[in-house]
C-alpha cells in the first residue's frame, strides 16, 4: 500500500479570510467616518535591500485596501537619538495610528532601545516590551500580538482544530520575534511547550512525542526526516535565502501528517495579521472594545 501523502499548509486561504475582515473594518469606517483611513508608518535606519523590499511589499497590500502608507527613511546614518526622536513624535501623532520598525537597523544601532519609544498601542508587529509583557501575564485581549507568532498558531488550530487544549508543541528557536512569544501565546491556550534551539541535543527524541513542531531560527534544512514522525504537524516560520531561492528551516516534504510550505505558508498570514493589528491598534486608541 503506498503511504499517504503528506498534507500541505498553505497560508493564504485564511490570509485571504483575514483580509476580508480587515476590509469590511475599513469598510464600516468609511461610510461612518467619511475620509477616515488609518495611517500606518514604516520606519527605515539602515541600508538593508531586503528591509526595502518588505516595505515595498506593505505598500502595496496598503494600497489594495485603501489604508494610508507613509514611509519615514531614516537613512543608514541616522543616529540612536534621532531614531528614538523620530519614533517619540510619530507615537505623539495622532494622525499615525500603526508604526513598523523595520529589522534590521544599521550596525551601531540598538533595536531594543528603539522599541521602548513606540507607543504600545501604535506596536502593530508586537514588539514593544508593554505587548510582549501582556502576552506572558496572559492579558492578550489587551495587547497587540505579534502577527507571525499569531500565524503559527492560526495554522495549528487550522491543523489540529480550534481547541488546543493538551496539545504538544515543540517551538524550535526562542527568538524574540517568533519563539519567545508564541511559547507564552501557546501556553495561553493550553498547550504543552517544549522549547528547543538549534543546538537541543537528541533532537529527534525530544520531538517524537510532540503533536506540532515549530521552527523558526534561520537556518536553512535544520529539520530532517530523521527529526520527525509521521503524526507531527510542522510548521516552517524560518526563512533563509540561497542560490536557489527563498527556503525554510524544515526541508521540503517531510514524512509527515502536514507541513507549511515556504514560501507561501507562514509568509501570506503574518502579513494579512499585521493589517488586522493596524484595525486593532486603531480600537485600543480610541478605547473601543476588541475581540
Amino acid at each position: 500500500m503506498a503511504e499517504p501523502q503528506p498534507q500541505t499548509l498553505p497560508g493564504k486561504p485564511l490570509a485571504d479570510a483575514v483580509t476580508r475582515g480587515v476590509r469590511a473594518a475599513l469598510a464600516a469606517w468609511a461610510e461612518a467616518e467619511p475620509g477616515f483611513r488609518p495611517h500606518l508608518v514604516s520606519v527605515l535606519a539602515s541600508d538593508d535591500e531586503a528591509s526595502r523590499v518588505y516595505v515595498h511589499s506593505k505598500a502595496r497590500q496598503a494600497g489594495r485596501l485603501g489604508v494610508r502608507f507613509t514611509v519615514r527613511d531614516l537613512g543608514a546614518d541616522a543616529t540612536q537619538d534621532e531614531l528614538h526622536a523620530a519614533l517619540q513624535t510619530l507615537s505623539a501623532d495622532a494622525d499615525v495610528h500603526g508604526i513598523v520598525l523595520e529589522l534590521p537597523l544599521a550596525a551601531g544601532l540598538d533595536a531594543d532601545a528603539a522599541l521602548l519609544h513606540i507607543a504600545p498601542r501604535k506596536d502593530v508587529e508586537g514588539l514593544t516590551p508593554a505587548n510582549l509583557a501582556l502576552i506572558a501575564a496572559g492579558r492578550e485581549a489587551e495587547a497587540l500580538l505579534p502577527p507571525t507568532p499569531r500565524s503559527v498558531r492560526f495554522l495549528l488550530r487550522e491543523a489540529l482544530g480550534d481547541d488546543l487544549r493538551g496539545r504538544r508543541v515543540a517551538v524550535i528557536g526562542p527568538g524574540r520575534t517568533v519563539g519567545r512569544p508564541l511559547t507564552f501565546m501557546l501556553n495561553n491556550r493550553g498547550v504543552t511547550v517544549t522549547l528547543c534551539n538549534e543546538y537541543t541535543r537528541a533532537l529527534a527524541d525530544v520531538l517524537a512525542p510532540q503533536d506540532a513542531v515549530v521552527v523558526a531560527v534561520g537556518h536553512a534544512g535544520l529539520l530532517r526526516p530523521e527529526h520527525v514522525q509521521p503524526q507531527h504537524i510542522v510548521i516552517d516560520a524560518g526563512i533563509s535565502v540561497t542560490p536557489e531561492g527563498v527556503v525554510g528551516d524544515a526541508l521540503p516534504d517531510l514524512p509527515v501528517r502536514a507541513q507549511t510550505p515556504v514560501p507561501g505558508g507562514v509568509g501570506p498570514l503574518t502579513s494579512a495579521l499585521m493589517y488586522q493589528n493596524l484595525v486593532r491598534a486603531v480600537k485600543l486608541q480610541r478605547g473601543e472594545s476588541v475581540e
